[in-house]
């Protein structure tokens, strides 16, 4: 092997880790929520938030039912 496909191998190696690296902190950084300010009407708007959650997941079910 030559010096020239050795440092290649190494450079190439060395940035594939720093880009993955990056991405990876972006994605962590930018897929942070931010703080939920509780309120009085937290509760009420958790509860209607759950019910539609639960609503989408009953259609993707029936969905994937009639899909067969």
């Amino acid at each position: 092997m030559t010096f020239d496909r050795l440092l290649n191998l190494i450079v190439n190696t060395v940035i594939r880790r720093l880009v993955n690296g990056g991405i990876n902190f972006g994605l962590r950084r930018n897929g942070r929520r931010p703080p939920v300010p509780r309120g009085q009407g937290a509760a009420a708007q958790g509860a209607d938030t759950r019910a539609m959650v639960k609503r989408a997941r009953q259609a993707a079910k029936i969905a994937r039912r009639l899909g067969r």
